[in-house]
């Protein structure tokens, strides 16, 4: 399989198509993940906002755990940090941005209490790994028991939402049914078409990139952290176009918990992960990321991510990507 989408990325012409034929898969994934995700919300009468911390999160996580489990295989352990970071910051700044510029997000009483508070938990964790190193470490990063730790986390945070999975009456009303059949082949279609789409697009990307002379550095910061993310940027606008907000902001809230509890701590578990130059950086502002969400639906009327938010989510991102390229 690889191979063959190799052989097509060393052909102009091919590598369009396949860039093309990535985004569409993305987009039908995304629909197909968003109509089958709301229907099981509606069949086990759960939220969606349950629904989009578990199941999508997980699905849309996909990338970034090949990923990482890949670098570890070949020993590349500043990849495995740096794909967990890079996801997290597009995902909270860019993702989470966007789709409040599409469509205002609201949150409910238990986001902005538990799981946003969470989000910023995580960035505090890892912010605090990375840069207190421990009497036994040799190097600074993320150790094995950092690993544990977030590990141990992942347990509360799966606990918390097991328990907080209640019914939405109102949205129940709103999602057509459908046969059980019907939603998990929508399901698992929808998180497989958004990988591979995301693959496709990614490699493409790459080489596009390369051919035009565009710097390693470049392409690690903007198109390999932007490609692990696009199964979230996919599902989280198709979701907001579809006035799904609390499917959207589950994803994201679910997605950067994934991916420090889950992702990071097993491949900190399985591997030290040192620090690489501008690690403080990243961390600091993932965590300022989710502070900043948690402050706007803390401070307005609404409990919401508006279109002033995003706005201001997106020009941060603008302004740090800015700053690293000119610094990496």
């Amino acid at each position: 399989m690889y191979q063959l989408l190799e052989s097509l990325l060393a052909n102009t012409t091919t590598l369009v198509m396949v860039i093309v034929f990535g985004f569409v898969l993305l987009t039908l994934g995304a629909d197909w993940l968003v109509d089958g995700a709301s229907a099981l919300a509606k069949r086990f009468g759960v939220s969606s906002l349950v629904i989009g911390m578990t199941v999508v999160a997980f699905g849309t996580s996909m990338p970034e755990f090949v990923v990482n489990m890949l670098s570890l295989s070949e020993g590349q352990t500043d990849l495995a940090l740096t794909n967990i970071l890079g996801s997290n910051l597009i995902n909270i700044f860019v993702i989470l941005g966007l789709t409040a510029v599409i469509c205002p997000i609201s949150s409910q009483r238990s986001s902005r209490t538990v799981e946003i508070p969470m989000m910023v938990l995580a960035g505090v964790v890892v912010l605090v790994a990375v840069a207190v190193t421990l009497p036994f470490e040799t190097t600074p990063g993320m150790s094995r028991v950092s690993g544990i730790i977030l590990l141990l986390l992942l347990c509360l945070f799966m606990y918390y939402t097991a328990k907080s999975a209640n019914p939405d009456v109102t949205e129940m009303e709103v999602v057509p049914s459908m046969p059980l059949w019907k939603v998990l082949v929508l399901v698992v279609a929808g998180i497989l078409g958004l990988v591979a789409g995301g693959e496709m697009v990614v490699r493409g990307a790459v080489k596009a990139a390369y051919k035009l002379g565009v710097s390693d550095a470049v392409v690690g910061l903007t198109i390999v952290a932007l490609g692990t993310s696009l199964p979230e940027l996919a599902t989280s606008v198709v979701a907001a176009y579809k006035k799904n907000c609390d499917l959207a902001l589950g994803n994201i809230i679910g997605s950067v918990s994934f991916n420090v509890f889950f992702i990071l701590g097993v491949s900190a578990t399985v591997m030290a992960l040192p620090a690489y130059d501008g690690v403080m950086v990243d961390c600091v502002m993932v965590t300022l990321g989710a502070l900043l969400v948690w402050l706007a639906v803390l401070t307005n009327r609404r409990h919401e991510l508006n279109r002033w938010h995003g706005a201001i989510l997106l020009a941060l991102y603008a302004v740090y990507l800015t700053y690293r390229l000119m610094n990496c």
